[in-house]
């Protein structure tokens, strides 16, 4: 019977360790509320600037510099191209949460240059486990601060992306 009740006792923070990360992000004791989104225009080949996730990838990556916003929710968003070695392309306009380390998809590219309707997204933890993943050097080198606060302006994170950290 001790068993019994000693297990019972125990389940519930071992069912709250087992939950995914985006799900408990609701248990931040900040009341923070994220801002309503806004889509940018389609990006524009003269606004995209290169930066390079790993040598060993064979994808091309470019920030749309005209799409970065630095919002007062703490949030840096930004459109991501990825360019394959085929031909392939994909855009993305996504978000990066400096203080939790997180990212979070808003919306996706058409062909036909319009964006998919935006659906409410998770957020996920960045991680640095794929040799394919821009989100752990947009987070690490261009777009927050010390890992812990976005940079101040858009203007700041394109001179990160055109001339490195300083």
């Amino acid at each position: 019977m001790l068993r019994w009740l000693l297990a019972c006792c125990l389940l519930p923070p071992a069912a709250a360790a087992a939950q995914p990360w985006a799900d408990r992000e609701d248990e931040d004791p900040k009341a923070w509320v994220e801002l309503e989104l806004k889509l940018p225009p389609f990006p524009k080949s003269e606004n995209l600037i290169a930066f390079e996730v790993s040598p060993a990838s064979s994808n091309r990556f470019y920030i749309d510099t005209q799409s970065i916003v630095i919002g007062s929710d703490g949030v840096v968003r930004y459109t991501l191209v990825i360019k394959g070695s085929g031909g392939g392309e994909n855009v993305s306009y996504e978000g990066i949460r400096c203080e939790m380390r997180a990212q979070k998809y808003y919306a996706f590219g058409r062909r036909d240059g319009t964006w998919s309707n935006p659906r409410p997204g998770k957020w996920r933890r960045i991680e640095y486990d794929n040799i394919n993943s821009p989100h752990g050097v947009l987070y690490a080198d261009y777009l927050c601060l010390e890992g812990k606060r976005p940079v101040k302006t858009a203007a700041d994170a394109v001179r990160r992306f055109k001339y490195g950290v300083r």
